[in-house]
């Protein structure tokens, strides 16, 4: 291929095909560089400078996040955030989006997405422990929408599986508006057994830049552009611009970067993934966060296909690559101790004081531009904001559900796709591997154990969006409420967040008011319980013929449990036990799946959330664990309390007998800053005197399986094991 000239690229305006705008260009050209970019510094330029690399458009709302607490070692800007647990040790997470992708190759798309979160993690000195995935789809009405989920399931199993991960929480959600745009959001979480981790720089003058891993081909070339794009029926889905992964190289990969950090923390001054924009993004922002410059000599990256110019390998998003920083008196060690993993590693430059960027190719410079231009020179977009007309015409709107036969409501709830058991997908994941799981996925949280101490890790995420699309303040608010309760469920202490905002063109001032105010939703709900957000992502431009999704913030919680013994799942376990909820039951239907169910629309708004009520209920119930008075502990979220109550007497085939002065239909009501649980008869008083209000006893376990239900309208029987083979059943009958 004959590479256009850089008078070609200007006028032929080359550069809007690759993301730039006339803008962008007339400030690189003009401002910056004072002339024309070539070909290959435009392609640098373009990646660089898009929404997945710079967050030129969402920067301004991130900086509402709170980042700080008496745990973060590591925040944002770093591969991943760090959290001190004690004992000088450390745990260390980030959640990615791998949307588009995955919409048009979703295997791979899915596989590279879970790659790429576990590079993170290791980049970080920190051994990978545990996976969680984030899945949004289409409702599973058609073939294609059940091969997209097939594969993408398969994906994350297959690479998961491979490189000997446990997946061990996550949470599916079928929507009309995920039809063409499915969102595919991956968490990883680690442990550093020291509080000591490698930074992402390259400083240091004459310091050598290692390359070491896979080697580069013409895969994922774009990759960071693409995502910063939106799908219609007549613009081409770039194949070229997904990824192609090889886990059995990252298991290598890894293992070798794990140790050397561990055991040779001296050889290397400086680590990163190879992530979007490959080459360009992780050597570019090691210099520029080191304030230093860099020379690279691309004859010397090791490559898997002939004849690849500057542009394919600066931009290739091939996998399982990694970038380090070493000092030259320790590179022949380093070099060999790869090689020993029969990993590539190879010398492909050298750090500077001049803060430029320079690259070679076949003897000739092909780029020298200033590195900070690619990194800290973007510019930052203050976009026009407007409340939706939805939220306006429906602020006052009130579904009221109509229950015919309480029977036939709760078995038709327990059967649709989003509260139907999910088990027909995570059964692809292995969820014990490595033998530290506690709780495997379908409870609260995931768990696993630290190995040496009594100390465990609870771990979820959690995207409600229809509630987001309602109200995007409230929604935020309850994205992080819900992971919170989640982790406080599993018997943990929430202390910190990661997260992926997905959400739709942020040159509409809708899509744009929906992402500032529901991070602010966050923001506000991550400062009452004191979880700082230190990782993350923004996805945007997530729209299909200019139709967009759902605002879809995904909320990834990490929490400690200090001793093992406070480990509670949501399984009811003795007949006899009482039940209870704590806090009160109220008429929350808008948002809610009784709602999609009875009219199939979205509409209304939401009740503000009470932040304090919401604490003191959390608090409460970890006070209640840690005093052994809870045998089993569940939040109630989709579906309500009749959903809850049958999830936890599904797995031990248990039933319940229940007089409530609730009505049929708040049975289903969604109200926030709730908890069910059980209680042993004789830790009665000791725990209602703890809980004090907002609290009702509801009946008790039964070791028969029948659900005999009286509420304010009326009683019913309900065989538990027909409603629990219906629950488990329904999304295989659908994937048939």
């Amino acid at each position: 291929m004959t590479e256009p000239t850089a008078k070609q690229i200007k006028d032929e305006k080359i550069y809007q095909q690759w993301g730039l705008t006339d803008s962008e260009y007339d400030l690189i050209s003009t401002k910056i560089l004072k002339r024309l970019p070539n070909y290959t510094e435009t392609g640098l330029y373009s990646v660089m400078w898009s929404e997945h690399c710079s967050y030129k458009n969402s920067k301004k709302v991130l900086r509402k996040m709170p980042n700080k607490s008496e745990r973060v070692i590591a925040g944002p800007g770093e591969d991943a955030g760090i959290l001190d647990i004690g004992d000088n040790q450390a745990v260390v997470f980030k959640a990615e989006s791998h949307n588009h992708p995955s919409a048009v190759e979703p295997y791979q798309g899915a596989a590279t997405g879970v790659g790429g979160i576990i590079r993170d993690i290791f980049s970080m000195g920190a051994q990978p422990i545990a996976l969680l995935n984030s899945l949004k789809f289409g409702p599973l009405k058609d073939g294609q929408t059940k091969h997209l989920v097939n594969e993408v399931v398969a994906g994350i199993g297959g690479y998961g599986n491979c490189i000997g991960l446990p997946t061990v929480g996550g949470e599916i959600a079928f929507e009309d508006c995920y039809e063409h745009n499915p969102l595919v959001n991956a968490m990883c979480v680690g442990l550093l057994n020291n509080t000591d981790f490698k930074h992402g720089t390259a400083s240091g003058d004459k310091n050598l830049i290692v390359y070491v891993g896979a080697k580069t081909g013409r895969d994922g070339i774009h990759g960071a552009t693409f995502a910063s794009d939106e799908f219609t029926d007549t613009k081409n889905k770039q194949r070229s611009a997904v990824q192609v992964g090889n886990p059995f190289i990252e298991k290598l990969l890894m293992d070798a970067c794990v140790e050397i950090i561990e055991k040779h923390p001296e050889w290397i001054l400086g680590i990163q993934d190879m992530g979007a924009a490959g080459l360009v993004s992780s050597t570019a922002e090691m210099a520029s966060k080191a304030g230093s410059g860099l020379v690279l000599n691309l004859d010397k990256v090791p490559q898997r296909e002939t004849e690849m110019n500057a542009y394919e390998m600066m931009l290739s998003e091939s996998q399982e690559r990694m970038v380090l920083c070493v000092k030259p008196e320790f590179v022949d060690d380093v070099l060999a101790f790869f090689k020993h993993f029969e990993l590539d590693a190879v010398v492909i430059g050298q750090v500077t004081t001049d803060k430029q960027y320079k690259i070679y190719h076949h003897d000739e410079l092909v780029t020298d531009i200033p590195v900070d231009s690619l990194t800290e020179d973007v510019p930052e977009y203050d976009r026009e904001e407007t409340q939706p007309q939805r939220m306006i015409d429906d602020k006052d709107y009130q579904f009221v559900p109509v229950i015919d036969s309480l029977e036939k409501t709760w078995n038709e709830m327990l059967q649709r796709p989003n509260i139907a058991s999910k088990k027909h997908f995570y059964q692809t994941y292995d969820s014990q591997v490595r033998a530290n799981t506690l709780v495997r996925p379908g409870s609260d949280s995931g768990v696993v154990r630290i190995r040496g101490t009594r100390k465990a890790i609870a771990m979820t995420n959690d995207s409600n969006s229809k509630y987001v699309y309602l109200n995007p303040y409230v929604g935020g608010q309850i994205a992080v409420m819900e992971a919170a309760r989640n982790i406080v469920a599993s018997g943990g202490e929430p202390i910190g967040v990661t997260d992926c905002l997905n959400y739709g063109n942020p040159e509409n001032p809708e899509a744009f008011w929906e992402l500032d105010k529901s991070v602010e939703g966050i923001a506000s709900a991550c400062e009452k319980i004191n979880t700082p957000v230190i990782s993350g992502n923004v996805s945007l431009y997530n729209e299909y013929n200019d139709v967009a999704i759902y605002p879809s913030p995904m909320v990834g919680m990490v929490g400690l449990i200090s001793d093992i013994d406070n480990v509670t799942t949501t399984a009811f376990k003795e007949a006899g036990d009482l039940i209870y909820v704590v806090g009160q039951t109220q008429d929350d239907f808008n948002g809610s799946e009784l709602q999609m169910a009875q009219s199939g629309k979205l509409k209304g708004n939401l009740r503000n959330l009470d932040l304090d009520q919401e604490k003191l209920h959390q608090d409460i119930i970890r006070q209640a664990i840690s005093q052994k008075l809870i045998m089993s502990c569940h939040d109630l979220s989709e579906g309500g309390l009749a959903v809850a109550l049958s999830k936890s007497a599904f797995e031990n085939e248990l039933g319940f007998e229940i007089n409530t002065s609730l009505t049929s239909a708040q049975m289903f009501s969604e109200t926030q800053s709730r908890f069910l649980v059980t209680v042993a008869p004789e830790n009665q008083t000791v725990f209602e005197e703890l809980v004090a209000t907002d609290i009702e006893c509801l009946g008790t376990v039964t070791a028969a399986p029948e659900f005999k239900v009286t509420t304010a309208d009326e009683s019913v029987e309900i065989n538990g094991l027909t409603a629990g083979k219906n629950w488990k059943e329904a999304i295989a009958c659908l994937m048939k």
